[in-house]
């Protein structure tokens, strides 16, 4: 029998981390699986040569995207042709919805015949739910990372698997804090704070500005106040460029080892909602979360949405156990404000360490890792069982 193979398809740093995992998880189910596609630096690492950079697809927003529109389609046109000169067992399309269902949707009108995955559903039981339905058209099979969304997408006709949230397999990286204070200098005393604007460049334009100052607000409360900023290589220039003339002192780690050690040491984080919330949670960091879109994007987006909540612990728990500060309400005052009793030892801290550990076993921490799940999952899809 010839060996699996496999297109993987990722369209920002999220679904990097993602598609990585898997590509592990899949190599020690099947050590003989084959894996093209497209990713970043992580999946790189696993082995694979991605057909172009993630820096033509990470993007977001109207102001952004819109520029970026024809070589967005292009990179679709790309990819699916690809796949369809490549012929692989299937292709898995992760996370980036308005990147990654666009290839879906033109290789299952071009060559119907070849298996279309979806790894990280879009959220359309929050907005939208009527899209579930036409994605049920162009993908045979979804890898859910939620509890809720097997039920929810099987009831639109689309084959779904529940196999838990593989961020929660980090949760082993989430140390050197200790180290990472000595490199840095950073006393035991000292209050430290992570600071997340996001990894899309139009996220660094919007909230980095107006988390500065909030940090200039807390450095008046807690004069002893370091940040750290964490970043990645294709925003790195735009981070510095806005943190020129930080408030504080500041050190701007660009290794993902450094990045989850901040979570280890911070005393607590001010992050863009996304994936780095639940890894946040992962290492029991305090946080607030705080978002922006641009004014048209988000005139355009808000009758659509109607979930309660931004970010996974707060939906996982069905209330604000993170403060969310999103759109208007993003402003420095009010991320100061509700940072400033998280950085303190005291009972709105000790109340939000406990919501992390609770939204965490809710996402399967503690089991049979999410990747594992879905690798097996993906290879009993198209015939290859593996145990």
């Amino acid at each position: 029998m010839t060996p699996p193979r496999l297109m993987l398809v990722c369209g920002e740093p999220s679904g990097d981390q993602l598609g990585a995992q898997l590509m592990a998880a899949l190599k020690e189910l099947d050590p003989e699986v084959e894996i093209t596609g497209v990713g970043g630096e992580a999946m790189a690492a696993q082995g694979l040569s991605s057909l172009f950079s993630l820096s033509d697809t990470a993007v977001m927003g109207l102001r952004e995207v819109v520029p970026k529109i024809p070589r967005i389609l292009a990179r679709v046109n790309e990819a699916v042709d690809f796949a369809i000169r490549t012929r692989p067992d299937a292709v898995v399309l992760i996370d980036s919805p308005d990147f990654t269902h666009r290839i879906a949707r033109k290789l299952k009108r071009r060559a119907p015949q070849i298996a279309t995955v979806n790894y990280v559903a879009p959220q359309v039981w929050a907005s939208r739910a009527y899209r579930a339905k036409a994605m049920a058209r162009y993908f045979d099979l979804l890898l859910a990372l939620l509890p809720f969304e097997a039920q929810f997408f099987q009831s639109y006709g689309l084959r779904t698997v529940f196999v838990g949230h593989p961020v929660i397999e980090r949760a082993a990286r989430m140390q050197g804090g200790e180290r990472l204070r000595q490199r840095l200098g950073i006393s035991a005393e000292s209050c430290l704070l992570c600071v997340l604007p996001g990894s899309r460049s139009n996220e660094i334009r919007l909230l980095l500005p107006v988390f500065r100052d909030a940090v200039a607000l807390l450095q008046q409360r807690i004069p002893n106040l370091y940040c750290v900023l964490p970043t990645i290589p294709h925003v790195a220039d735009r981070v510095r460029l806005g943190a020129a003339d930080w408030p504080t002192p500041l050190t701007i780690l660009d290794r993902e080892d450094d990045k989850f050690a901040a979570f280890a040491a911070a005393n607590a984080a001010l992050a863009a909602s996304g994936t780095v919330t639940t890894e946040l949670a992962l290492a029991r960091t305090p946080l607030v979360v705080g978002y922006k879109l641009g004014w048209l994007t988000y005139k355009l987006a808000r009758p659509f949405i109607h979930a309660p909540f931004a970010t996974l612990v707060n939906i996982l728990l069905q209330r604000e156990a993170v403060p969310e500060r999103i759109q208007e309400r993003c402003t420095a005052q009010a991320l100061a404000d509700a940072l400033l009793p998280l950085l303190e030892e005291g009972p709105a801290r000790d109340r939000q360490i406990a919501d992390l550990g609770d939204a965490c076993h809710k996402l399967g921490e503690g089991s049979l890792a999410p990747s594992f799940r879905a690798a097996q999952s993906l290879l009993e899809f198209i015939g290859r069982p593996k145990t």
